[in-house]
Parts: C-alpha cells; structure tokens; sequence
C-alpha cells in the first residue's frame, strides 16, 4: 500500500511527539500494538475513523502525576475544542489548559483537586467534569451496554470532526500495569478491528492498538471507587452551549 504524504508527514509528526516518552517505557503485553511500529503505522494509514487523531496530538500531554490521567485527558479535549481558556502562567500572555489551571471552582464542586491528587476520579466524575469545563460529556458505564454498541458509539464519534471518547479501564485486563486508567482514543482501524489510545502516561506506555473486545472486556470491569459500578467511556460531543466564544 501507498501512504499518501500528507499522511505519512502526519505519522512523522505524530511519532516525533511521542518519542521522547518512549526512552524508558514498561515492555508491551502481547495483544497491543505500538503506534511506533511498522504495523502500528500501517494501522493509522489505513483507518478510516481518525478525525480526533490529528486534532488531539497537536495537544498530547504527558499526566503530570500518577493520579492525573484524567485530569491531562481533559485538558487535551477541551484543547482541541477549542473551549476558551484560563491564562496560563507558562506561557503569558496566552490563554490554554494546562493540568496546573484546569481545576478550579466549578470542578471542585464535583471532584475536588486534593481527592483528584491523592485518587484521581471516577467515570461519572469524568463526565461531571468535562460538562463542567465546556466539553459536552455523555457517560456510558460498560455494563450499560454491549461491545457492539461501544464499537458503534466509538466509530461514530472518531470519524467526526470535533468529536471524541475518553476510555476508562483497568490496565491489568490488558496486561498492563496496573489499576484503573483514563485516556483519549485516537482512531480505529475497521480491518483489525482496533482502537488506538492515545496513553497519556506517556513515562509508562507508548500509544497502543487494543482489541475492540479487549478494550471493552478492560472497561467493563467494577470500580470500587465507583460503589462496584463498571468502568465505561465518555462521548464528547462538542462544545457545551453558550460555553464557545
């Protein structure tokens, strides 16, 4: 196959970004796929759901703590929406997220940033959040619904623009280390029946091609944080109204 070269300049782009995380990552588990590799390559080139893929590596970022997979998710997202931003002391005069000055007032009402050091947050509290700061969230708990239905939702937001899904997993059921996980999805590629997270442990794990079944299966898990409900996935279906300039 051919990659046209606005393509493969995208690959090149994106694969320079994710290369510095990728000095000292965990060694991947049978069943996932580097984005970084041949196949992985070979996988975004052939996607035909990808519309995020672009759009949410032009602000991939690396969770600054432990607990803060969410938290750098979200940051992405509203990023590529576009949702007006706070000042950011980094980068003055500018205006943009960043996981120093994404929490605030309305976020602590719903999770507040010293649990979310210490814990992180949960599913619902994912969506509460990102509703909150702009981003138009649906929750939908893995248990709630088939994969079929979780394929179908995925594919259907990938392949718009300005849409997107952030997954809640539990690495071990991909073999990954260890607990519960929150990141971005990329795209999907229809042929391996895959999906591409863009993991936002970047110190940890490269982007990464999972099963459709293994994915849900990592989804569909009890979250003890949650009352034993299961992990799930976010719709982001753009910006919440009256919140765009």
């Amino acid at each position: 196959m051919t990659v046209n070269t606005r393509l493969a300049g995208a690959v090149l782009a994106a694969l320079a970004l994710i290369g510095p995380a990728a000095a000292q990552p965990l060694p991947l588990p049978a069943g996932l796929i580097d984005l970084g590799s041949l196949a992985g390559e070979q996988m975004l080139a052939e996607s035909g759901a990808r519309s995020a893929y672009a759009s949410l590596g032009s602000h991939f970022v690396t969770q600054k703590t432990q607990s803060y997979c969410g938290v750098a998710s979200l940051v992405m997202v509203l990023n590529a929406l576009r949702v007006p931003a706070p000042a950011a002391a980094q980068y003055p005069p500018f205006h943009y997220f960043t996981q120093d000055n994404v929490l605030g007032d309305a976020t602590e009402r719903i999770r507040p940033r010293a649990l979310i050091e210490r814990h992180g947050m949960t599913l619902d509290q994912l969506g509460a959040l990102a509703n909150a700061l702009g981003a138009s969230g649906d929750v939908r708990h893995a248990s709630d619904v088939s994969v079929d239905v979780f394929r179908a939702d995925a594919i259907a937001h990938l392949g718009r623009p300005g849409r997107y899904v952030l997954v809640n997993y539990l690495r071990s059921r991909l073999g990954q280390q260890t607990g519960g996980h929150i990141s971005p999805l990329g795209a999907y590629d229809a042929a391996a029946d895959r999906f591409l997270i863009l993991d936002v442990s970047r110190y940890k794990y490269p982007p990464v091609w999972v099963t459709t079944a293994d994915l849900y299966a990592a989804m569909n898990t009890p979250d003890a944080d949650s009352g034993g409900r299961s992990r799930g996935y976010v719709l982001i279906d753009g910006v919440v109204a009256g919140a765009d300039s």
